[in-house]
């Protein structure tokens, strides 16, 4: 699942000074070598993960998170291994946050090509259970922190002819009980991506969704209750998680080939399957695991 980020903090974002142009020592020369790639929640995580391929592949980065001092921390990290790098602290839901994002970007770089929208909230609550603030949350951090950050870059990522990817879920192809906020809101950055694949059409921009499926997460990573409260993710098999590392290279698979859906792993393309192909079994199997494997939701 996406890199998730609770804190709140003042959206004006943290500059650092201009990385340099020079090319990174025995960088891979690749599709990504000289482009600038901005990644939303990279502070840790997935999108951390995602900078440091992008990183390694030749790309120059915009790094953005809501804790400065997470995100300067991994902005250490990225400099150390020779990327340049440049940190924004920015509150993905505020479009005036996102457009001083965009601009750090074309300020240090002068273009931006590529914009990856990692950063949501998640949760674990029933829908009955949930307060009303809370659903709102989890969608506006799915939405809007998709939404806001494409609408500030959209002008500079047509004129590169670049990319955006969301972040998505394999939760938005069927419903996941104990996460009615966090499926609506996947499925609904999927189906703003086919829309707007339709309407730019003309201008070469790639818009493509990843699925993410169970992946390996920080042990620091927390999800929202039905309260607004945040607690631990819950349990998912070793077995069937991907390790960040993996899903970052999968995700610039996914550029690389300016592929319009990519569902992660083969888990995550069974259940596509299932519930696209054969809905009532994969319905039943949810409800038994409902009753067998509570401790998978709640």
């Amino acid at each position: 699942m996406p890199s998730i980020l609770l804190e709140r903090s003042d959206p004006t974002p943290s500059f650092t000074h201009k990385p340099t142009d020079t090319p990174i020592p025995g960088a891979r020369q690749s599709a990504f070598a000289g482009k600038v790639a901005l990644i939303t929640g990279s502070e840790s995580g997935i999108g951390r993960a995602t900078a440091f391929a992008l990183g390694e592949a030749g790309a120059r980065l915009v790094i953005n998170g809501l804790s400065d001092e997470r995100l300067a921390q991994t902005e250490r990290l990225l400099r150390a291994e020779g990327y340049p790098v440049v940190r924004c602290v920015a509150d993905v839901t505020q479009f005036d946050a996102c457009q001083r994002l965009v601009d750090t970007a074309i300020d240090t770089y002068g273009q931006l090509d590529i914009l990856i929208t990692n950063a949501s909230i998640s949760m674990r609550a029933y829908f009955a259970d949930m307060q009303p603030d809370v659903f709102q949350r989890v969608l506006d951090s799915n939405v809007y922190g998709t939404v806001y950050p494409l609408k500030a870059a959209l002008p500079h990522l047509i004129e590169s002819r670049g990319s955006v990817t969301f972040i998505s879920s394999i939760s938005a192809l069927n419903g996941m009980p104990s996460g009615s906020a966090y499926c609506a809101g996947k499925a609904a950055i999927s189906n703003l991506a086919h829309t707007l694949r339709l309407e730019l059409a003309h201008t070469g921009l790639h818009i493509g969704v990843v699925h993410l499926g169970f992946t390996k997460n920080d042990t620091t990573k927390r999800v929202l209750d039905a309260n607004g409260q945040p607690v631990p993710i819950a349990y998912r098999s070793p077995r069937w998680q991907k390790t960040q590392e993996q899903v970052a290279q999968l995700i610039l698979g996914h550029i690389r080939r300016r592929r319009q859906r990519t569902v992660v792993s083969g888990l995550g393309k069974l259940i596509a399957f299932v519930h696209t192909y054969l809905p009532r079994l994969g319905d039943w199997i949810v409800r038994q695991s409902m009753r067998r494997l509570r401790h998978f939701y709640e």
